[in-house]
């Protein structure tokens, strides 16, 4: 059904482009261990937790789960159960009960919705980290905004499994994650941005948060117990694991550790895992024992991970140090990442260790695959959401064609209804183009794009144009604007005669970035011959631009405000204090800042755009800080940040003076991985009027970059493809 405002689309960073799913193996390594599949191998599914058998009977007097099994399937243990993250419902990162009973012809995971069994919550939001305590279970949500700006919006709630009766155990103004709960169920320890000044500030991978530890029944009553350590987990009522990146190293190294709380005036902590590893995402198995998430070996984006080493693994640690650590997953699949381990007892007295990887084997590249845009549910009735599995996508002004590049940089793709998806442009190598944006003129079929290396402000980038873009036989790219210059993120004005960008032009030695405008922007001539007048001028970083659809303002990206006793650059990748402004076409003496993130304008406010009819302008933002331990996601050279989602913010598209610093903005995504490159069309993915949307759904021949011959992932598999210098 057509959406009234149109749809906003965009591109997820960090995510797996193939799904991830859940797995076991026995914590006893065997040649005849087979790896068990836990769940359908259908969208998204990772996080899990076992459901204990007193636990399972509670939540089978839902009337949702009344008629699948009873309490005799538990105790016979023909019936089990987990509880994990799927996105299989409207692209939501949210809770499922997948139930097994055994003994049927199609002995097949089936899944509930937890919000769905239990009446919880229907907002858009996310939900991770589940665990059982006695008849509740704990999890963190991100239904409740933050009262502050640019911090996490997580809180952790507890469900009573018979009632449904909901509290939060957070209390307000403070965020929480990585709930774990103590053996006899009555004690809660969580990673907690309490007591960190400022609280979240920006951290890419190290959160530096604090465990506190409270009584499931008075979680008011808070006791930080261990500074500095993330993702607790406890092995006995009195012995929590946790894991903490090494200062004293000179490599980015991990360890997991062992803290004895026997004592609260003298807990002791030791360290369970060696020095020169990154070992993370602790799983405690009993007072000594852990499982755990290891790389033994670094390698860098660039490398072609040839040693098992250099891939994430499972392994079990003893902390006495009398015994050695086990390896799990190396021995099954060692050319493979293996993700957030978690502990299966079985009613037989066995052990398995669960986690998540990606379905590498679910795509085969000699099979016709069909590619479509996933929907999800939008907390604005009358707004689509999708995401594009292309970065940088981009509609033209009447929503029939879609652009984008794939994920090396390397081709320039269209979607229309004039042909199936092609690429219309290939580089001679990776990470060579970048920012295709349509011209806003439709009848000029015109498709600007950005050639040569992404996010380095030092390279050499020229903007060229594709003419009859849409046509089958489309013409060689020709250069726009080509004077030796870094110059990116062009947009054409609405009648496609003049074309924004941003350059390096006049910013020498610093490379500070301004606002250019081309004269023109239609028509193919000689350096010479082209009129460029200059629209901002200072020292910093303008980028990002985007034309009105009224022809009066441009809104862009910037750093302009950043405080001068404030850092050079933001954890060593791009200069920080992005916030988006606008600036009137006709007086660029003019220029409001229309949104911030934090309150002393740190954070990242990008990729603005506008809504078709000029009313609102969304973007991508750190509005909302992390939503979950970042090491537990995919972990390479950061030119990508573990957080960022889609927000809105609507405007006064007459008068620019009252956009100033708005306050109120709605939040679209919720999610654990970085949404960015947004854009917004008059059409829906299921709107008629929308070519593109159709041809996506189109089969077509998919080839993999996601393995070799020799069965071992790409970095491809454990996030979309990035580069290790971020400069907008």
């Amino acid at each position: 059904m057509a959406k009234a405002l149109g749809s906003v689309g965009f591109f997820s960073t960090y995510r797996p482009p193939l799904p991830l799913d859940v797995f076991s193996l026995s914590r006893v390594p065997s040649l005849l261990d087979l790896e068990a599949h836990l769940t359908d191998g259908k969208s998204y599914n990772y996080n899990g937790q076992v459901i204990p058998p007193a636990a399972l009977k509670l939540m089978l007097k839902r009337p949702k789960l009344a008629s699948f099994a009873n309490e005799a399937d538990v105790d016979s243990g023909r019936l089990s159960g987990l509880l994990m993250v799927s996105e299989r419902s409207n692209g939501l990162e949210t809770l499922y009960i997948v139930l097994r009973l055994a003994g049927l012809i199609i002995n097949k995971p089936v899944f509930f919705s937890f919000a769905e069994v239990y009446g919880t919550y229907s907002d858009v939001r996310l939900e991770d980290s589940a665990v059982f305590a006695g008849e509740y279970l704990v999890y963190v949500t991100t239904k409740d905004p933050a009262p502050a700006r640019r911090q996490p919006w997580n809180a952790v709630y507890k469900t009573h499994l018979v009632t449904g009766v909901t509290q939060r155990l957070t209390p307000e103004g403070i965020a929480d994650i990585s709930p774990a709960v103590s053996p006899n169920g009555s004690k809660i320890a969580v990673a907690s941005f309490e007591g960190k000044d400022g609280g979240w500030q920006g951290e890419i991978e190290n959160l530096m948060t604090n465990i506190f530890v409270f009584n499931i029944d008075n979680p008011s009553n808070r006791t930080m117990v261990i500074p500095n350590a993330g993702w607790p987990s406890w092995g006995s009522d009195n012995v929590i694991f946790f894991h903490r990146k090494l200062a004293d190293t000179t490599g980015n190294y991990w360890a997991v550790f062992r803290a004895d709380l026997s004592n609260p005036s003298s807990i002791v902590v030791t360290q369970v895992t060696p020095n020169q590893i990154k070992a993370i995402t602790p799983s405690a198995i009993d007072d000594h024992t852990v499982v755990v998430g290891t790389i033994r070996k670094s390698s860098t984006f660039a490398d072609r991970r040839l040693d098992a080493d250099q891939y994430r693994h499972v392994e079990i640690f003893d902390s006495t140090g009398k015994n050695k650590p086990v390896a799990i997953t190396k021995r099954h699949k060692p050319m493979s990442d293996h993700f957030n381990p978690f502990v299966i007892r079985e009613k037989n007295g066995n052990m398995r260790i669960g986690y998540h990887r990606g379905v590498i084997t679910l795509l085969d590249p000699t099979v016709v695959q069909s590619q479509k845009l996933m929907n999800l549910k939008s907390p604005i009735d009358d707004l689509g959401l999708f995401r594009v599995s292309g970065v940088f996508p981009t509609f033209s002004k009447d929503g029939s064609k879609l652009a984008f590049v794939d994920n090396e940089f390397l081709a320039v793709w269209v979607a229309d209804i004039n042909g199936p998806l092609r690429v219309v442009y290939r580089a001679e190598k990776e990470n060579s183009v970048f920012a295709p944006i349509w011209s806003q003129n439709p009848e000029k079929d015109i498709l600007y794009f950005c050639k040569g290396p992404s996010f380095n402000a030092a390279g050499v980038v020229d903007i060229m144009a594709i003419y009859d873009a849409s046509s089958l036989l489309p013409s060689a790219p020709i250069p726009i604007v080509k004077d030796g210059y870094n110059n990116t993120f062009p947009c054409t004005n609405p009648d496609g005669t003049r074309l924004v960008y941003r350059s390096t032009r006049g910013g020498e030695p610093n490379l500070y970035k301004n606002l250019y405008i081309r004269e023109e922007a239609h028509l193919e001539k000689g350096n010479n011959e082209i009129v460029i007048t200059r629209l901002t001028d200072g020292a910093w970083t303008d980028t990002q631009c985007e034309w009105s659809p009224n022809g009066k303002w441009i809104v862009f990206s910037s750093t302009r405000d950043k405080p001068l006793d404030a850092p050079p650059t933001d954890n060593n990748l791009d200069p920080g204090y992005y916030a988006v402004y606008l600036v009137a076409v006709d007086n660029p003496a003019v220029v409001i800042r229309v949104i911030r993130s934090g309150p002393d304008l740190a954070g990242h406010v990008n990729h603005p755009f506008f809504s078709p009819d000029g009313n609102s302008i969304v973007v991508a933002a750190d509005l909302a800080a992390v939503s979950c331990d970042p090491v537990s996601l995919p972990l390479f050279n950061h030119s990508v940040r573990p957080y960022g989602d889609i927000f809105t913010v609507d405007i006064d598209p007459e008068d620019i003076e009252k956009n100033q610093d708005i306050e109120i903005f709605n939040r679209l995504t919720h999610s654990k991985f970085e949404n960015s490159t947004c854009t917004w069309t008059v059409y829906s993915t299921e709107a008629p009027g929308g070519a593109w949307n159709l041809t996506l759904n189109l089969p077509h021949i998919l080839r993999c970059p996601f393995a070799y011959a020799d069965g071992s992932e790409g970095w491809q598999m454990t996030g979309h493809l990035v580069f290790p210098s971020r400069q907008c």
